[in-house]
């Protein structure tokens, strides 16, 4: 029972990381490092930081 409490728990906390997006730099390094070897990996400060900045240059479907 202790098991099975465990193994949802550890799941809902991998969902709401993959909801927050807190999977996505790592993701996006291995894409680096398997699509283009060589290229400069950036921090995840620096991920961050364009990221953010790309969403706010371009609001797509974002109401605000």
């Amino acid at each position: 029972m202790l098991a099975v409490l465990a193994a949802r728990g550890r799941t809902v906390r991998w969902w709401i990381g993959a909801l927050m997006g807190d999977h996505d730099y790592a993701r996006y390094v291995a894409h680096l490092e398997r699509l283009h070897p060589g290229a400069e990996i950036p921090t995840e400060r620096e991920y961050w930081r364009t990221r953010y900045a790309a969403a706010d240059a371009n609001p797509g479907a974002r109401c605000c």
